[in-house]
This record gives C-alpha cells, sequence and structure tokens, in this order.
C-alpha cells in the first residue's frame, strides 16, 4: 500500500518504520524539522526486542500533494484537527484515513473535517516507544492494534488495513465493535492519566496509594457506568479488577498525560478524564470525578505555553 503517516513521534515513527521495512510505500510528516532531516538522509532507525531496522522513508515538514491508499493520523489528540486539515492533499477519493489516538473524541474531530465514510479507527493497547535522537525510535512493547469503522466504511476495507499491518509484524485485526474496546481503554486510562498527572506518581504508585488509589478506581467506575449508560457493548463486569491488571502489567509506567507535565506541555486530558463528562452530558448524566479531575489537570496546564 501506499500509506503516509502524519504525525512522526515514538508511535508514528514505529508504525511507519515496520510499515516501510514489510514493503510499503510510506512517506512520514511532522513539523520536527530536524527529525525529518534526519530520516531523509540516513533513513528512519527503528529498534525493539526482535530487530533492528534502518529503512528508506521519505519525510515532509508538511504533507505533499501525493494522495496515498492510507493515512495513518499519529498525532496526539490534542493535534488532530490540525493533522486532519493539513492531510487534504494526502487524500484521493478511495483513501482510508486509520486515526490512532489515546482517549476518546478523536474520530469525531476528523470525521467533521474528513468525511466518517472513510475513516477507520485503531486502538493500540501495550505499545512503549521512545525517540533516541533525531532519525532513532525504539519500541520496548508492541502488543495489539485493532481497527474498526468510524461510520459507513465497508469493513473489507478496514480488513485490508489490517493485513497490511499484519505484514509489517503488528498484531493486527479488524473487529466490529471498535467503540467497546475504545471504552474499554479509557477506562483504564482515566484511573491513572490525571491521578498520575497531578501527583507526579507512576502507575503502580497510584494503584495502591491511601489517598489517590480510590479516587482513580472512582474514575474508572464511573466511566464504565456511563459507558454502559451510553449502551456501549463492554465486556468488563468490574472495572476496578480491570484497571489493576492494567496496573500491575506497568507499575513503573508513567502515562503520557505525566509524561507531559514533566515537559510542561498540555496533555490530552480532554480526551481521556475530560471524554466522560462529555459523553454522559449526551445522555443527560454527569461525571462528577472525571469533571473534576480534568479541571485540575487544565488549571494546572493554563500557564504553560503549548509546544
Amino acid at each position: 500500500m501506499r500509506i503516509a503517516v502524519v504525525g512522526c513521534g515514538a508511535m508514528g515513527s514505529v508504525y511507519a518504520g515496520r510499515l516501510a521495512s514489510a514493503g510499503h510505500d510510506v512517506l512520514v510528516v511532522d513539523r520536527w524539522a530536524e527529525h525529518m532531516a534526519a530520516i531523509a538522509e540516513h533513513g528512519l532507525l527503528v529498534s525493539g526486542p526482535d530487530r533492528e531496522t534502518r529503512v528508506p522513508v521519505r519525510a515532509h515538514t508538511t504533507p505533499p500533494r501525493q494522495p496515498v491508499d492510507l493515512v495513518v493520523l499519529a498525532v496526539k489528540a490534542a493535534d488532530v484537527e490540525t493533522a486532519a486539515l493539513q492531510a487534504r492533499p494526502l487524500l484521493a477519493p478511495e483513501t482510508v484515513v486509520l486515526t490512532i489516538q489515546n482517549g476518546f473524541g478523536s474520530a469525531d474531530v476528523v470525521a467533521a473535517h474528513l468525511g466518517g465514510d472513510r475513516l477507520a479507527v485503531g486502538v493500540a493497547s501495550g505499545f512503549g516507544a521512545s525517540v533516541k535522537r533525531p532519525g532513532e525510535v525504539h519500541h520496548n512493547a508492541m502488543r495489539a492494534l485493532r481497527f474498526g469503522g468510524h461510520g459507513d466504511l465497508d469493513h473489507a476495507e478496514i480488513e485490508r488495513v489490517a493485513a497490511a499491518w499484519r505484514q509489517a509484524g503488528f498484531d493486527a485485526r479488524a473487529v466490529t465493535d471498535i467503540a467497546a474496546m475504545q471504552w474499554e481503554k479509557l477506562i483504564c486510562n482515566v484511573a491513572y492519566s490525571a491521578p498520575c498527572a497531578l501527583t507526579g506518581l507512576t502507575v503502580g504508585e497510584v494503584m495502591d496509594h491511601e489517598h489517590i488509589g480510590p479516587v482513580s478506581r472512582a474514575a474508572a467506575t464511573e466511566a464504565w457506568d456511563v459507558a454502559r449508560a451510553r449502551g456501549v457493548a463492554v465486556s468488563v463486569t468490574d472495572p476496578v479488577a480491570l484497571v489493576r491488571d492494567f496496573g500491575a502489567q506497568m507499575p513503573a509506567a508513567k502515562p503520557s498525560a505525566l509524561l507531559d507535565h514533566e515537559a510542561r506541555r498540555v496533555s490530552e486530558i480532554m480526551f481521556i478524564n475530560g471524554a466522560v463528562p462529555r459523553e454522559a452530558a449526551k445522555i443527560g448524566r454527569e461525571a462528577p470525578v472525571n469533571a473534576t479531575l480534568t479541571a485540575l489537570v487544565r488549571e494546572r496546564e493554563t500557564t504553560w505555553s503549548e509546544t
């Protein structure tokens, strides 16, 4: 496939490098000029537990007018609207757009600008990646990717996209109910994103903390309640057990919201904890735990410049 990855940070670079190594025709777009220059000159180096690969990838700081088969939006949720608008030169009538972000709500933003009939949504779980230096990325975990349609996209197209990712060594599968998977991941994310960002604690420290632990569990339970009230077919029967199992797999991890705060960057909190009260309001309900956590995080971020 001809694939464009818009947003070439750690995760986007891993996606691009693995897809290119499988023989797909890949170009990347990111405003980080030094990273793009290094990739253009030396190729993209991706290292991980299984292998190290350097692959040639076309790199751009702005999207070229080159329509592709698949556009992957791998930016943070806060940047997804800008990325969607910039991606238009990459689109042909048959182009599929795949958006992969933390939290819930990004797909609605993309669909508003690019149309829901071409849009697929991805859920990534168990990934850990970092940029070592411009042009070089490392991943230390890479579990599963699940893709589903946001609107009227033909399921056969989603299957075709998943097959392309499987060729690149990803555990990728097309599913019919991506919303349930998004919510199940969101339940885990709300338990740790805001609590860790506000306290500086790791996932494991929050999980068993005398004071913050109950807040974390309440945020997860509230998200679970909203999902069920919205009619989402989540398979989870015990949200507290879910988030404890999730946290036990990565006790030393720092959620992206905490990493953003350590770098004094605005986080994706409006698409994580902030998604719960927003979705609750659609059915006339409130979500006070997540609303409060979101407000506290946003207040802290008001003094920072978005970078």
